[in-house]
């Protein structure tokens, strides 16, 4: 026998109250869609249409060198390489070193685990900015330069946020889990990588996720310590190609090389939206 099929009514009074929100945020997608549509119709025009105003002609066809242009002649192929060398570095580091602090502080009580959480949150509402400075006069005092040095400072700074997120989801995690490998003779750091960890997967996805694109998108610390050109990161890079378009005015490249840095943030949140949202609002099982 055929089952039959329900449809939930809809509460049109609830929708109406809410079609003011629903507003907002069709109007705020359409804007930035007209944004991102402009810009990359700007990378396949020629700096002559884009100055001639608002709409593009394409009068000369789709110019796909602009691409080329910008990955080869104005360098993006190397910013995309430091940037790339930086976020995936960064996230495993971050990682490696949250992920088994948050498991602690998470399952056990220990003289200082307090005072340590505390420290932590306090050292995530400290502006990045403020400390600049201090960091960069030690640096210069101990001789610390290059990758190692920015890739260092990206850690450490992304160390407090990813242990707190990952600290709460830990929490959530039945003892149950754990009682039961020990059962099986497993020890606390196998207990950990092959049971614990893989549990809150979706929270360690996401939090990479974010952590690799706060790296890739950072401007001003990489502009204060990449301070060669084989150092230059995506933000920065697209800072000197701006400086540069005064000389050369080549607007096509210049918009090609913003959607190539664009793409890895936009491929991320495509391809990778659900399991953002799984690790915002999941969690393990409360023990």
């Amino acid at each position: 026998m055929e089952k039959k099929k329900y449809r939930e009514k809809i509460n049109w009074v609830k929708e109406l109250r809410l079609l003011p929100g629903y507003l907002i945020v069709i109007a705020w997608v359409a804007f930035t869609a007209v944004i991102l549509f402009w810009i990359f119709a700007a990378s396949l025009s020629t700096s002559r249409e884009i100055n001639m105003g608002n709409t593009l002609k394409f009068a000369s066809g789709f110019h796909w060198e602009n691409y080329v242009t910008a990955w080869q002649a104005q360098n993006v192929s190397l910013f995309f390489r430091n940037s790339l060398i930086y976020a995936t570095v960064s996230s495993a580091g971050v990682l490696a070193i949250a992920a088994p602090a948050a498991y602690v502080l998470s399952r056990w009580k220990f003289v200082g685990s307090k005072a340590l959480r505390v420290t932590l949150v306090a050292a995530m509402s400290v502006p990045a900015i403020m400390i600049i400075m201090p960091l960069y006069s030690l640096a210069v005092k101990w001789g610390i330069k290059g990758p190692v040095l920015l890739v260092a400072l990206y850690i450490m700074l992304r160390v407090p946020y990813t242990t707190i997120y990952l600290l709460d989801f830990f929490a959530t995690l039945s003892r149950g889990y754990e009682e039961a490998a020990a059962l099986d003779g497993c020890s606390p750091a196998r207990t950990f990588s092959a049971i614990m960890l893989p549990l809150i997967q979706p929270a360690v996805v996401t939090v990479t996720i974010f952590n690799f694109l706060s790296v890739w998108n950072e401007f001003f610390m990489a502009l204060i310590f990449a301070n060669t050109k084989e150092m230059t990161p995506v933000g920065v890079g697209l800072l000197q190609l701006i400086n540069s378009m005064k000389y050369t005015g080549n607007l096509g490249g210049l918009f090609a090389a913003v959607i190539i840095v664009f793409l890895p943030t936009f491929l991320l949140y495509v391809f990778l939206s659900e399991k953002i949202i799984a690790g915002v609002t999941g969690g393990g099982m409360k023990g």
